[in-house]
């Protein structure tokens, strides 16, 4: 059955990853993002890094919700669903793409791999975190919920009408009820 997973997830997070610079929209290269993202997070789990796989999931999972959220409300295309790409010089991104792709896997044939000396520590998780953080822990918990309320405070605070005070509930209103200078739009 581990092999079973590696074999599906392996593959999946690859091509997913693949298919964001083969998406012509930003919300599709996004979920293509996070299914990358989810697929890894998932292969780190299987090789027994349980804390690590499960952070990656629930970082990515919140982040591409809050790129996708910014982006279908600040882009300048309908949420973010127009033609577009997300490389320039395709032949060059190509080319560095292979190469680095090439370099990364002989890496792995060519490397000295440590052998395990001694035995496992008796909690992972916990030396994981500590090594990770430290005695900052707290810092980034507050640092995380003050990062965030300030990201939603920003977007309320940045505007006081939305498209549909402009256009109407059905989004057709013609001309836009728009806020002429100095004064109360027609």
């Amino acid at each position: 059955m581990t092999t079973v997973v590696f074999w599906v997830l392996g593959p999946l997070a690859a091509a997913s990853g693949f298919m964001v610079f083969r998406f012509n929209s930003m919300a599709r290269a996004t979920i293509a993002l996070l299914v990358s993202f989810l697929a890894s997070g998932g292969l780190l789990i299987w090789l027994g890094l349980p804390y690590l796989g499960t952070v990656v999931i629930l970082m990515m999972i919140m982040e591409m919700i809050i790129m996708a959220v910014f982006m279908i409300a600040y882009m300048m295309n309908p949420g973010g669903l127009m033609p577009m790409t997300m490389y320039h010089n395709k032949r060059g991104s190509l080319a560095i793409g292979m190469a680095t792709f090439a370099l990364l896997a002989a890496g792995i044939f060519v490397t000295p791999w440590p052998h395990r000396a001694g035995r496992a520590p008796r909690d992972p998780t916990f030396q994981l975190g500590a090594a990770l953080m430290g005695p900052q822990m707290l810092t980034m918990i507050v640092l995380g919920v003050t990062l965030l309320a300030t990201m939603v405070a920003s977007v309320v605070l940045s505007t006081h009408r939305g498209r549909y005070d402009r256009l109407g509930d059905d989004l057709k209103r013609r001309p836009p009820d728009d806020p002429v200078r100095g004064g109360v739009g027609p």
